[in-house]
C-alpha cells in the first residue's frame, strides 16, 4: 500500500468525487479525515471506510469558516496523528446567464469554491512545511481552463483555483510541500445529475436528465465515457506519491480539453 502510515484530509468527502477520493486514499493505506458540511454524510463515508478495515474520522465542517477549517485540521493532527495529504474538494456549481446572475449567486460560488480553498490551504500548507513536507491537491475543473456559456461565475471560480494553486505551489516548493490541482471533466455526481444539476438545467425539450447526460458525454468527450470519482481518486494517489510534480493543473477529462 503506497500511503501506509499517511494521514489524509478530504473536504466535501461525504459524497460524489470527495467520497471516491477518500475511498482511494484509504485503499492505499492512508488514515482519512472525511470532512463535509453535511456531518451525517461525512460520518457515513468514514464509517464505511472503517468497516472496510481503514482508519477514518468524520467531521462536519464549513470550508468558508476559518474556525471550522482550523478545527478540521486539528482533528487530523490530534485524532489521527498528523496531516500528510490534503484534498480540497468541496465546491458548488450554478448555471446562470449573465442577465440572470445575481450578486448573491456570484458570491455563493466564489466564496465556497475560492475562499474555501484559500482557507484550507492557509491552515494546511504552513503545518506541512513545519513538519518537513506534505501534499495538497485542490479540485478545479476543465471549466478552470475553458469557458462555458452560462457558467461564467463557476468558470471564474475554477480559473481562480488554478491560478492560486500554481502561485502557492511555487511559494512552498522549497518547503517540501507539493501543491497541484486536478481538473475533472464530466463526472456523474449531483453537480450534473442532481435535481438542479447541469444535465437538468441544460436538457432539451422532451429529454430526460439521463438522456441529456448521455448526449453531453457522447458529444463532449472523445473517449465517449464519463469520468468517475475513482478516476479522480487515482490521480490524487499519484500526486501524493510524486514528489517532483509541482504547480500543475492536471486534466482527468476523457480528452475533453483537446477540443
Amino acid at each position: 500500500m503506497r500511503l501506509e502510515d499517511k494521514v489524509a484530509l478530504v473536504t466535501g468527502g461525504g459524497r460524489g468525487i470527495g467520497k471516491g477520493i477518500a475511498e482511494c486514499l484509504a485503499r492505499e493505506g492512508a488514515a482519512v479525515v472525511v470532512a463535509d458540511i453535511d456531518g451525517a454524510s461525512a460520518e457515513s463515508t468514514a464509517q464505511a471506510l472503517r468497516k472496510a478495515g481503514g482508519r477514518a474520522v468524520g467531521v462536519e465542517a464549513d470550508v468558508t469558516r476559518a474556525d471550522q477549517v482550523d478545527a478540521m485540521v486539528r482533528t487530523a493532527t490530534q485524532e489521527l496523528g498528523g496531516l500528510d495529504i490534503a484534498v480540497n474538494n468541496a465546491g458548488v456549481v450554478g448555471a446562470k446567464e449573465l442577465e440572470d446572475l445575481s450578486e448573491s449567486e456570484w458570491d455563493r460560488v466564489m466564496t465556497i469554491n475560492v475562499k474555501g480553498v484559500f482557507l484550507c490551504c492557509k491552515a494546511q500548507a504552513p503545518l506541512m512545511a513545519a513538519k518537513g513536507g506534505g501534499t495538497i491537491v485542490n479540485l478545479a475543473s476543465v471549466a478552470g481552463k475553458i469557458g462555458f456559456p452560462g457558467l461564467s461565475h463557476y468558470c471564474a471560480s475554477k480559473f481562480a483555483v488554478v491560478g492560486f494553486t500554481n502561485s502557492l505551489a511555487k511559494e512552498f516548493a522549497r518547503k517540501g510541500v507539493t501543491i497541484n490541482a486536478i481538473c475533472p471533466g464530466l463526472v456523474g455526481t449531483d453537480m450534473w445529475m442532481g435535481a438542479e444539476g447541469l444535465a437538468s438545467v441544460w436538457r432539451n425539450e422532451g429529454e430526460s436528465v439521463e438522456q441529456a447526460w448521455e448526449r453531453f458525454v457522447e458529444t463532449l468527450l472523445p473517449q465517449g465515457v464519463p469520468q468517475t470519482p475513482e478516476d479522480i481518486g487515482e490521480m490524487v494517489v499519484f500526486l501524493a506519491t510524486a514528489p517532483h510534480v509541482v504547480g500543475q493543473s492536471i486534466n482527468v477529462d476523457g480528452g475533453y480539453a483537446t477540443h
